[in-house]
């Protein structure tokens, strides 16, 4: 037993002796896996605590301008803090938990308040809610089981983009354009005569890319 302690100790030592050489590259992202206190982290905790105030500005109905302004923010800083993860070598564990959870937290409360605002019909967020409660039922079980967890697809970052642009402009409700003419339902916005606003075309290509990703993951 005292042989284990003292071989895991020299270990140690001798990784302190690589990480502090002078031919010591970079640090690598193992060497910030555990920090909380990176820019990264920083600005995905703003863009958390940016997520209610759109949802309280979205429901007073009276300042779409303010709401999407909030929107965007949250949504687009999502490209920067990864970016400045991934540059500067702060990949951490922490992050790599949070900021796929504000993503999900931001198009739910879009989603909801567009829908509580009836610029949407329910069967949106309830496919977009059953999808996200599928994949986290998934991804539960293969922690679970200890299965490694499967990696972020393209097609699912091309949903998150496709769902947040089209909030986004749902959101400012503008620009409106014809619908199509073709079902006259409330259900189904845009397929009928009544105007609306362009950017739900996006939304629905977001709801079936999400539909196609929870197959693939399937």
């Amino acid at each position: 037993m005292h042989v284990v302690v003292l071989q895991e100790e020299e270990l140690v030592v001798d990784e302190r002796q690589v990480h502090s050489g002078a031919d010591a590259g970079p640090a690598s992202h193992s060497d910030h896996a555990h920090d909380v206190y990176t820019l990264a982290n920083i600005i995905t905790v703003l863009r958390l605590i940016l997520v209610p105030i759109f949802f309280a500005v979205l429901l007073t109905g009276t300042n779409n301008t303010l709401a999407f302004i909030l929107f965007t923010l949250a949504a687009s800083t999502d490209w920067l803090d990864g970016q400045i993860a991934r540059r500067t070598g702060t990949v951490t564990e922490i992050g790599k938990a949070i900021d796929p959870l504000v993503d999900r937290l931001l198009i739910a409360s879009g989603v909801l308040g567009l829908y509580i605002e009836q610029r949407i019909p329910l069967w949106i967020v309830l496919v977009l809610l059953a999808r996200d409660l599928y994949l986290l039922a998934g991804a539960s079980y293969l922690a679970k089981h200890r299965v490694r967890a499967l990696p972020v697809i393209y097609i699912g970052k091309v949903t998150t983009a496709l769902l947040l642009a089209g909030f986004s402009g749902m959101i400012l409700d503008w620009p409106m354009v014809a619908g199509l003419g073709v079902v006259e339902s409330a259900a189904l916005p845009g397929w009928g005569s009544e105007p609306v606003a362009v950017w739900i075309w996006l939304v629905y290509a977001g709801v079936v890319t999400s539909l196609v990703t929870a197959g693939i993951y399937t």
